[in-house]
């Protein structure tokens, strides 16, 4: 059965939203053995906070919490930062 647009629609409407995206970069001809993750947490006043951490792998990371009013904001910034990371060479952990 092939997919119709119609059908893709419905479709996207199902996948799950990530909550969370753990990345890594290694690269041993520049010691560089990095992580960077990202989750979301909801807030005590209803939103939505992107919680990012990143630094060498095998230490403690540094942490930034950016505060959204929305779920829909802080999934379009954590994608958007996703796809940041990915360009500079990031890549799924695990």
């Amino acid at each position: 059965m092939k997919l119709t647009p119609n059908m893709l629609h419905i479709v996207e409407e199902f996948e799950p939203i990530p909550t969370s995206v753990e990345l890594r970069r290694i690269d041993p001809s520049l010691n560089m053995r990095r992580f960077y993750r990202m989750s979301l947490q909801p807030d005590l006043f209803g939103g939505v906070d992107v919680v990012r951490e990143w630094g060498w792998l095998g230490w403690r990371g540094k942490f930034l919490i950016q505060r959204h009013s929305c779920e829909d904001e802080a999934v379009s910034s954590m994608l958007a930062l996703e796809t940041a990371k990915r360009r500079r060479g990031c890549r799924s952990a695990g």
